[in-house]
């Protein structure tokens, strides 16, 4: 009985590592961006998955928002799959 439980710990022991090391930070990872995106508001700088930068103009609804990408050029985006980071818009000046 004592061998069976044995031949477990190293398993036990990698699962743990992988929980401390993979599953958790990317847990933490996606909080929180869903806290940024829930947070956008307009005016924000932001990134978009495909790695354009455009402000944004207005949110539509909880799931979309209209980004400006260039003079008269505005694209509506989901904001949950859409949106990669948000740009700091406050930047210090000396």
């Amino acid at each position: 009985m004592d061998q069976g439980i044995g031949q477990f710990i190293p398993l036990i022991l990698i699962f743990v590592i992988f929980y401390f090391f993979l599953i958790r930070p990317q847990q933490k990872k996606v909080k929180e961006h869903k806290a940024m995106v829930e947070n956008l508001k307009r005016g924000d700088k932001v990134v978009t998955t495909a790695g354009i930068i455009g402000t944004i103009e207005r949110v539509v609804d909880n799931e979309r928002v209209e980004v400006l990408i260039s003079e008269n050029v505005k694209v509506e985006i989901i904001k949950s799959t859409g949106i990669q980071g948000l740009l700091n818009t406050a930047e210090v000046k000396k």
